[in-house]
């Protein structure tokens, strides 16, 4: 016959704080995993985010250096049009039978003289619009071979560390999920929002020295018992972390320390005796 799985909701206070502090300290050592890859996976991020950007930039101005030189072509085109024009009007000035067709002529001629010129201009900002738009692909085409240099310097360190600690998070991560279905879902959705909120990570702490061990502001007596008596759950009224007595947490207080024996003091009569006698 198949055992019965007890509600998590049925469980005593007790029960869901011990299991609650357990899960934080998986989760804690899952933290201390991705502290030891510390910013590494932010600067690969980052690496491969700018890698990205720089080759959509090249492409871009790749795209722009294209289109100029298509217009130089173009431009060259209507140059030579032009020159085709300009002799073809003096050709016809030779034969012309009046003046009026002599000036008209000689406008069309300067016209196509003008624009030979303008487009002559033109070609020449574009050729040097190509010229610094080459050199700037080459200078972020050498950025991202830099780029991607440091990329796979930072990804092997990565995958080194990685690969050594890959095996302790699973385990640990699988265990704190086990360990997730016995906590009621409505406390466990409140450990893990403040967990969130904390910057720490830590949802639930143990008192120490009659303080918070989140926040470490003064717990009274009267709730530090209440904490003892482990009858419900209570959270430190500053931080909001939930609290235990460290006993629960299977932490070992310090004995207090011995106090020293008092001094006896003697008697009148017979520190009068032992005074010495004056001369």
């Amino acid at each position: 016959m198949a055992t019965k799985v007890k509600d998590p909701a049925e469980l005593p206070v007790e029960d869901k704080l011990k299991n609650l502090y357990q899960l934080q300290t998986m989760l804690s050592e899952i933290d201390k995993i991705k502290t030891l890859r510390g910013e590494l996976p932010l600067e690969v991020q980052d690496l491969e985010d700018e890698i990205e950007g720089l080759t959509t930039r090249i492409e871009k101005i790749q795209n722009e250096i294209v289109e100029l030189k298509r217009e130089v072509a173009d431009r060259r085109g209507n140059i030579e049009s032009s020159n085709q024009a300009i002799a073809r009007y003096k050709e016809q000035m030779d034969n012309v039978r009046n003046n009026r067709e002599y000036d008209s002529l000689n406008k069309e001629i300067e016209y196509q003289q003008l624009d030979v010129e303008l487009n002559q201009k033109k070609i020449r900002e574009a050729e040097e619009a190509v010229r610094m738009k080459e050199a700037e692909v080459q200078q972020n085409s050498s950025q991202v071979t830099e780029r991607r240099t440091d990329l796979d310097i930072k990804k092997s360190e990565l995958d080194e560390i990685i690969s050594e600690t890959k095996a302790e998070e699973e385990k640990l991560r699988e265990r704190s999920k086990n360990l997730e279905l016995s906590i009621e879902p409505r406390l466990l959705a409140a450990f893990k929002r403040i967990r969130r909120n904390s910057r720490n990570g830590l949802g639930i702490v143990y008192v120490q020295r009659d303080a918070c061990g989140g926040c470490f502001n003064k717990i009274p007596p009267q709730r530090q018992l209440d904490i003892r008596m482990r009858k419900k759950i209570i959270v430190c009224e500053y931080c909001g972390r939930i609290m235990i007595d460290p006993e629960l947490a299977g932490v070992q207080l310090d004995k207090p320390a011995t106090e020293k024996p008092k001094r006896v003091r003697r008697s009148t009569k017979k520190a009068a005796e032992e005074k010495p006698a004056e001369d």
